[in-house]
């Protein structure tokens, strides 16, 4: 399959990704998606543990993995052999990143810690995700998005109430947020590298990542000395501002401010709602919010979705349907902005992934192609890292790389 050029603000970068599940690989894959050329490096037997995430796979490759690594090329590498450790020092000797999120002292058990690496290498910035971050005394810990997303306090704001079973947010919240917030440590990082040539270690994790997550909740508590608890779609600082059922779905109302409470109520038809001292301002429309709600709730079960939301926009309240996944992604603005596009895969054939979620005037980035069979490009890696046909052969023929031709 012919190499896609690569194009975006991040074109000429080089990363090599020692990373597997999410974190990681969603790093690499913005860094990727902005332009950077990125290497994954799996393990020979099995790759990367994503690939056996299934159902559902797609002619054999599992789509979880497909959408964590798609415009990423692949090499599988026994980094346990000294002839592999050799071989990603190669990579590395022009790399610019290195994405790890290996269990604590692994690297450092390889040879291939950074107070190692960066006596070859002072340029590299290596990112390190993990469940804890690298310190502290939970730096040994191993770490999952549902662990996290309990210890960052997330499950205790998430849900319908009081009385109900610890919720965690749908997606994996913690694993997603954390390779974001590595991405844009490395792109910090690479501005401190092109002013002064020096690499750094770039050190975040699923814990600090969840607690990113509660700015809100956690300025009520230190302004409080009480922890907010789960209250379903609505806000702990503004009312109206949640989901409410109308004749033939759900809606989503962002009356948040004065001017939008009175434009809604204008809307609905209940002018008369502006006069309740315990509506008036927001402090009193939050501190009677379940009251509230029980008194919008019947005007919007007199109508469809559909209706409302037109009547909405045209008063200019911010409201929305609640889509499902599917309609999501056939949404036209999610098409208009290419939040799903189209890669052409090896075995899969055509399919389609999400776009990249930040746009560049001068220099746009995409997604550059589907992600890699285990050992994909091995042969053309090292051949571009300058090892001869009968080098690359015999690594083959060791079990040192491995190669997928079909």
């Amino acid at each position: 399959m012919a190499e896609v050029a690569k194009s975006g603000p991040l074109a000429g970068v080089k990363v090599v990704e020692l990373a597997h599940i999410m974190a990681g690989p969603v790093c690499g894959l913005m860094l990727g998606d902005m332009g950077a050329e990125v290497i994954k490096v799996e393990k020979i037997e099995g790759g990367d543990d994503t690939r056996r995430s299934v159902p559902p796979a797609i002619e054999g490759e599992s789509a979880a993995y497909m959408m964590m690594n798609r415009g990423k090329r692949g090499i599988a590498l026994d980094l346990k052999s000294a002839d592999g450790k050799a071989i990603l020092r190669r990579l590395l000797a022009d790399a610019d990143v290195l994405i790890e999120n290996y269990r604590a002292g692994t690297m450092e058990r390889l040879g291939l810690g950074y107070e190692v690496l960066r006596q070859e290498f002072p340029g590299l910035i290596y990112c390190s995700l993990s469940g804890f971050g690298r310190s502290g005394p939970y730096a040994e810990r191993a770490g999952f998005d549902l662990v996290a997303q309990g210890m960052s306090g997330l499950m205790s704001i998430t849900g319908e109430g009081p009385g109900r079973p610890p919720m965690k947010c749908g997606p994996p919240v913690t694993d997603i947020t954390a390779g974001i917030l590595a991405a844009m440590g490395v792109l910090a990082a690479h501005v401190h590298k092109l002013k002064t040539g020096e690499g750094q270690v770039v050190d975040t994790s699923l814990f600090e990542a969840g607690i990113t997550l509660t700015y809100w909740q956690s300025a009520i508590a230190m302004a409080t000395g009480a922890a907010p608890g789960p209250m379903g779609s609505a806000h702990p600082l503004n009312a109206p501002y949640e989901a409410f059922e109308t004749a033939d779905g759900w809606i989503t109302i962002g009356a948040a401010n004065q001017t939008n409470w009175l434009r809604l109520l204008a809307v609905l038809g209940a002018e008369d709602l502006a006069a309740d001292p315990r509506f008036s301002a927001n402090r009193d429309r939050m501190a009677n919010r379940e009251a509230l709600a029980a008194a919008l709730a019947p005007h919007f079960r007199t109508a469809a979705s559909a209706d409302w939301l037109a009547r909405l926009e045209a008063g200019g309240v911010p409201a929305g349907p609640v889509l499902d996944v599917l309609a999501m992604q056939a949404d036209p603005q999610a098409r208009t902005r290419e939040m799903v596009v189209e890669v052409e895969h090896r075995r899969a054939g055509r399919m389609s992934t999400l776009g990249l979620p930040v746009k560049f005037s001068a220099t746009p980035g995409r997604v550059h192609g589907p992600a890699p069979l285990l050992g994909e490009h091995s042969r053309a890696i090292l051949a571009q890292a300058g090892y001869d046909e009968s080098a690359i052969d015999d690594w083959i023929a060791r079990g040192v790389v491995r190669e997928t031709t079909a």
